[in-house]
């Protein structure tokens, strides 16, 4: 397999799909260009123990699954948006509370956005890392958590590619 080909599904060494899926009620209103879509097909595999996230896409599905329990986590169906460029049509997440534990709407939506931006085409996301610590400190009962340990405990790291 050259660097440029598509990860695919027996690219990862276990993968557990979604088992009880929830629909995400909030969708992100990003428009993905066919260059980032063409990135976006092509997956991110996790290359070290600070990273926590696996993607493949199937049939313009996106798969997104944890990299240490292979549970999947959220599953996109991207369609081209009027105009040009694709957007996320519809998605679910694991509503199985063992496997995964959804935040709610708001979250779920900055969670999809966010591990496609910052770690499957590696750009800095800063609004969406922002928000996460905010929402992550809005839903705890401290509010002086560290945004590095919330960022890295949730979305993990990305590997220079």
């Amino acid at each position: 397999m050259t660097a440029d080909a598509p990860l695919s599904r027996e690219s990862f060494r276990r993968l557990h799909p979604i088992t009880v899926p929830g629909p995400v009620d909030k969708l992100p209103d990003r428009v993905w260009t066919d260059d980032e879509w063409d990135r976006i097909r092509r997956g991110y595999k996790a290359r070290d123990m600070d990273e926590k996230w696996n993607a493949f896409v199937e049939h313009d599905v996106l798969f997104m699954h944890r990299s240490w329990t292979g549970y999947g986590v959220y599953e996109a169906s991207f369609a081209p948006a009027p105009g040009g460029g694709w957007r996320i049509a519809s998605a679910v997440v694991e509503a199985d509370g063992d496997r995964y534990r959804s935040k709610g709407a708001e979250y779920d939506c900055l969670m999809l956005e966010l591990v496609i931006s910052a770690i499957i085409l590696g750009e800095p996301a800063a609004d969406l890392r922002a928000g996460l610590v905010e929402l992550t400190a809005r839903g705890s009962a401290r509010s002086d958590l560290p945004a590095g340990v919330v960022q890295h405990s949730v979305l993990g790291l990305r590997s220079g590619s």
